[in-house]
């Protein structure tokens, strides 16, 4: 029988007696494919187990809306056996190459096979475990780099507008000075000049410690420029804002003003504003390369160069870190609680890959709040333990999938969106490589994830 011929080319087969590849063989259901078509989709349920006598299939999988190419497989050999046996939809998608002919067998006689032929059942086993861990390593690698360049993206974001204020800083500055520069000796002549240099630098003063509050500048800056134009002093509505940032009230303009010509005293309140508006750039421009320098601080600290070794971590930096990476997404709506036990110990862990857990749950978080919604970060000694909290107020986790959660590749996200390695990752982290343990406590509103890492290697 052809069948058998098609089926005896398999190792797997071959461990069948002979009667139960003839009654296999009379239950198989034969199907071809042109180049191109596809046997299963990702997301699909399988029926059953497909045995590619003739041809090759491709394996892609699709994510972050990419269809990355995962591997290919050329007859003969089979495929399916992990969504069968899991009922769960398929991760990949299976499309063929060339043309291609296919036995398929159907779940519950595949089942039979495996209960009924002990050497049949360990080895598709021992295939299941040898190509979950191969796609499991290239989804997690492909993960990372996902993970990597939305932080890259979200960085750049951050980092574009510190950038663009001290540009702008810098274009904005130059001709002020030289202008400033005019006045001043022009100004410097003048007998009066010490009341200047003081309002000079009291407002210095007042915009460097910034003592008056954002809502009062604006209603200052109406009323200096009410009396600007009252006075007729020339572009009034360029002096005023500076002017009002550092708390220059009426009285001392109409002091500086006494016995003046409106020349003179037009001149000097410009000198004044443009003052005080250099100072407010070289601030502004400041605090810009400040975020910038905090940045590349958190990126460094986060990455932990050395992470190939264990080190001693403030668990607080780190998380602290990893929440500026995300302050993009996080600045949208998300109100961030802390609640950090300021006697937690230093822990000897490795640094990276810690900071991992932090993303992954983090990420999880927004991403169950749909950005709006309060996180809250929790940390306290625990015993022998250092635990720390991410809760989020999200709409919770489904009773029927808790226990799945940690499951590889098991996700709720939609598909493309996300590759069920996330809390994986978490997992193997905490428990394997810290010995630590993660539980999740969810109800509709409120979702939170317990880490416990062990304090026996703490920096007291």
């Amino acid at each position: 029988m052809l069948c058998n011929n098609d089926l005896l080319k398999f190792e797997l087969f071959q461990l069948l007696p002979q009667d139960s590849l003839g009654w296999l063989c009379e239950r198989v259901s034969e199907r071809k494919l042109k180049a191109g078509d596809i046997l299963a989709q990702q997301g699909d349920l399988l029926r059953g187990l497909f045995v590619i006598v003739e041809g090759q299939i491709d394996v892609s999988r699709l994510d972050q809306g990419v269809d990355m190419p995962v591997g290919h497989h050329q007859a003969p050999v089979f495929l399916g056996e992990g969504p069968i046996l899991t009922q769960d939809p398929i991760f990949v998608t299976l499309r063929a190459v060339t043309e291609c002919r296919i036995y398929e067998i159907l779940r519950d006689d595949f089942l039979t096979l495996l209960h009924e032929c002990r050497d049949f059942e360990r080895y598709v086993f021992r295939i299941l475990s040898t190509r979950e861990r191969g796609l499991e390593s290239f989804v997690r690698n492909r993960e990372k780099m996902a993970a990597l360049g939305t932080l890259a993206a979200g960085l750049a974001h951050e980092l574009n507008n510190p950038a663009a204020v001290v540009v702008r800083s810098l274009k904005t500055i130059l001709p002020a000075l030289n202008e400033l520069q005019q006045i001043t000796i022009t100004y410097a002549q003048q007998k009066d000049s010490d009341l200047w240099i003081k309002a000079r630098d009291d407002g210095y003063q007042a915009i460097v410690n910034q003592k008056i509050e954002p809502m009062a500048i604006a209603d200052r800056e109406e009323e200096i420029l009410q009396w600007l134009e009252d006075q007729d002093v020339q572009e009034s509505w360029k002096l005023a804002q500076p002017l009002a940032a550092a708390d220059i009230r009426i009285d001392t303009l109409e002091e500086l003003s006494k016995d003046k010509s409106s020349q003179l005293r037009n001149l000097g309140i410009k000198g004044l504003a443009l003052w005080f508006e250099v100072i407010s750039t070289i601030k502004s421009g400041l605090n810009g390369a400040e975020r910038i320098d905090n940045l590349v601080k958190s990126i460094k600290s986060y990455s932990y160069l050395d992470s190939g070794v264990k080190q001693f971590v403030d668990i607080h930096q780190g998380i602290e870190e990893t929440l500026n990476l995300f302050s993009y997404r996080l600045k949208q709506g998300i109100e961030v609680l802390r609640c950090y036990d300021p006697h937690l110990p230093q822990v000897n862990v490795y640094g990276n890959e810690l900071n991992q857990v932090w993303t992954n749950l983090i990420d999880n978080a927004i991403y169950a709040m749909d950005e709006q919604g309060i996180l809250e970060l929790t940390t306290m000694r625990d015993g022998d333990f250092v635990r720390i909290n991410i809760s989020d107020s999200g709409s919770g986790i489904a009773p029927e999938i808790k226990s799945r959660i940690f499951e590889s590749f098991f996700t709720t996200k939609p598909v493309g969106q996300g590759t069920g390695l996330g809390l994986d990752i978490v997992r193997k982290i905490v428990e394997n490589r810290h010995h630590g343990t993660i539980s999740v406590q969810s109800e509709p509103g409120k979702t939170c994830f317990s880490i416990r890492i062990p304090l026996n290697m703490a920096k007291l």
